[in-house]
């Protein structure tokens, strides 16, 4: 019975001395995962997918109906027809086609838009805003013509 216990702490301190020494350690390291501290910048999307599917924040829609996009987009059509003469007439073309041979007015919303031509050397745009009376002026130059 000597022996067995003998052979079986003998065997046991072998096989702890063998494993304490293939047994190796290293160093912790950090490695950040947010590309902007550092990390791969291949987890950038993968944060935001994960951001973007928690926020529980939507952005309020407002659906305009056929009429109100109908009519934007004819304010739109014709203030860029404006700004089109106005920028023909300060540069002297077409000046006999113009839609401003005389004075005129257009209403867009709270909004007055009156165009003076009556000067030889500007144009004058008043901006009037109908709700609280603010108005603002634009001198354009006239060149050439």
């Amino acid at each position: 019975m000597v022996v067995s216990t003998m052979l079986k702490k003998t065997i046991i301190i072998s096989i702890v001395s063998w494993w304490a020494v293939n047994v190796s350690a290293s160093e912790l390291v950090y490695t950040p995962i947010n590309p902007s501290f550092g990390g791969s910048p291949l987890n950038g999307s993968m944060l935001l997918n994960k951001a973007q599917a928690q926020n529980k924040h939507k952005a309020p829609v407002n659906e305009k109906t056929y009429a109100e996009k109908f009519q934007e987009s004819l304010e739109r059509s014709y203030i860029n027809r404006m700004v089109r003469e106005i920028t023909d007439l300060a540069f002297g073309e077409g000046v006999d086609d113009s839609i401003f041979n005389q004075d005129s007015i257009f209403m867009s919303g709270d909004y007055e838009i009156q165009v003076l031509t009556s000067g030889t050397d500007s144009i004058t745009v008043q901006i009037t805003n109908t709700v609280t009376g603010e108005i603002v002026v634009v001198e354009v130059p006239r060149f050439g013509g």
